[in-house]
């Protein structure tokens, strides 16, 4: 299969997965909301000196980076995404790029102290498949972390706080995500899933927060709406007005909404007996 039809599948399969010009900002909005609480997730862990690394969907590379500089030159990194041209310009000695399809394609097995995921797995179809294979790479005692959304449990609700708004955009947006195949409560049953997996010390905690209009996470949302907005308008999710006012709602400071939940999910795979 040639890059390019890897890439037209993808963005078939993976809805924002044509970002064009808006996919950096997208990155550096995400980094700036989670990086703190992903690396507070590898500090309890233990990332040291001489990890070897795996960073799935590295999107930009904040996190590959991080990991990069905390393992220094008797670790690696390996930071794949199916889309690498944000991340070959990297110029660290000890972090290697690679383009790879976690639906789809292999990882070498009992190989990484860590293996991490954000927003990552919500998109893939086959879940149980790609996390098969996330865990086989992981050595004996090494850890998965996975982070992954609930976007559900935590709607906008008027009733209980007069400035949320449940925006009509946001519904039309959950809804089509649903049609493709997106898992919204992923992040909720992520800590099952590792334990079926036969993880040890397995952890879960959430991050929510409330996000207000003008926000770097209204600016989140606002990129995913306008991203999504020829596909919910042309299938007959959402009207071209509705999209108008809602992004117009996004810039007021007076409106709030419950951000979804991100769930933090770790896990050990366990040593050899």
């Amino acid at each position: 299969m040639t890059t390019q039809s890897v890439m037209n599948d993808f963005r078939e399969t993976y809805v924002f997965g044509d970002a064009g010009s808006s996919g950096p900002l997208r990155f550096q909005v995400l980094s700036r909301l989670y990086d703190a609480h992903s690396i507070r997730q590898f500090k309890t862990i233990g990332v040291n000196d001489g990890w070897r690394c795996l960073d799935v969907g590295a999107g930009q590379g904040s996190i590959a980076v991080w990991l990069s500089l905390r393992v220094g030159a008797t670790g690696t990194v390996v930071a794949t995404d199916i889309d690498t041209h944000l991340l070959e310009a990297l110029p660290y000695h000890n972090l290697s790029v690679m383009r790879h399809d976690v639906a789809t394609d292999p990882l070498p097995t009992d190989t990484f102290d860590l293996v991490h995921t954000r927003l990552v797995l919500m998109h893939v179809r086959d879940r149980n498949r790609a996390l098969d294979t996330l865990v086989a790479s992981l050595r004996p005692g090494g850890w998965f972390v996975g982070e992954e959304y609930d976007a559900l449990s935590t709607l906008a609700d008027p009733s209980v706080s007069a400035s949320e708004e449940l925006l009509k955009t946001g519904i039309a947006m959950r809804r089509l995500m649903a049609d493709r195949g997106v898992d919204l409560r992923c992040g909720r049953t992520l800590r099952d899933r590792l334990l079926a997996q036969g993880l040890v010390d397995v952890q879960a905690e959430g991050t929510i927060s409330v996000w207000h209009g003008g926000s770097p996470g209204a600016a989140l949302i606002r990129l995913s709406y306008e991203q999504l907005a020829e596909p919910m308008i042309q299938g007959g999710y959402l009207s071209e007005a509705d999209l108008i006012a809602d992004l117009a709602r996004l810039e007021d400071p007076a409106m709030a909404f419950p951000s979804p939940i991100l769930w933090s999910v770790r896990g050990r795979r366990p040593t050899l007996t």
